[in-house]
């Protein structure tokens, strides 16, 4: 492990094998994701090391924490209260961070930035640990994770994987609820523009582009190709 973290998800997972107070929210957030493979302990191992590379500055156990507790509140896509999930979130971080050895500084940081990552919530993070963990979670749901996060949520809520007749929405409403395809122009096409940091928004530039890619591709085989003015439009 470099002085700057763990710099693979093996260097990572031996890290927090090592630490006591890490094994311990390790294991929360395996339990907390079970069943949901959108935000299991996988999606948190992820997380955590892209936020290691998004804050280089920031001390690397504080960032592991962040990350590993970061969904230690999940609630349904479709709960009234899903816009609360983070805020809660921090909460049990005040609570289960200062018995594992964090401190009240440490705390805070990793409590601010669980509360404001979440895109539900709406709220800009302000410290560099806020910036790179938002950024890292929302890369998640973008690329070759992303398609398989939309796809697999979708399915969960009863989703069609598009619309027949106007798959693209070009003579109708939007409606991520109803297709999961929706959910690439109310939200994913453009989580780019919203990325706190220069290396997440690098990345995030890739991974929408193979999100296009794989719109196109299924334009191709559906027999209605994908309109220029969808490509990169979104509701937000």
């Amino acid at each position: 492990m470099s002085s700057r973290g763990p710099e693979s998800i093996q260097e990572l997972r031996d890290a927090i094998a090592g630490d006591a107070a890490l094994a311990e929210l390790h294991a929360i957030a395996h339990r907390c994701g079970a069943g949901d493979p959108a935000h299991d302990v996988a999606h948190a191992e992820r997380v955590a090391l892209w936020t290691l590379r998004l804050a280089p500055r920031v001390e690397p156990r504080t960032a592991i924490a962040a990350a590993l507790l970061h969904d230690n509140v999940n609630l349904p896509k479709d709960s009234p209260d899903r816009a609360r999930a983070s805020e809660l979130g921090a909460a049990e971080a005040f609570r289960i961070l200062p018995g594992l050895g964090f401190s009240d500084a440490e705390t805070a940081c990793v409590a601010a930035a669980i509360r404001t990552h979440s895109y539900s919530r709406g709220e800009a993070p302000t410290s560099e640990l806020g910036r790179a963990l938002q950024d890292a979670d929302r890369l998640e749901t973008l690329g070759a994770l992303g398609l398989c996060r939309v796809l697999s949520t979708g399915t969960r809520l009863g989703a069609r994987y598009f619309e027949a007749v106007d798959p693209w929405a070009e003579r109708r409403e939007l409606d991520d609820r109803g297709y999961s395809v929706d959910h690439f122009f109310t939200k994913l096409l453009g989580l780019c523009d919203s990325m706190l940091t220069p290396e997440g928004k690098r990345e995030a530039r890739a991974r929408t582009d193979y999100l296009l890619g794989f719109l196109e591709q299924l334009g191709r085989e559906i027999g209605v190709p994908l309109p220029p003015a969808r490509r990169g439009k979104t509701e937000v």
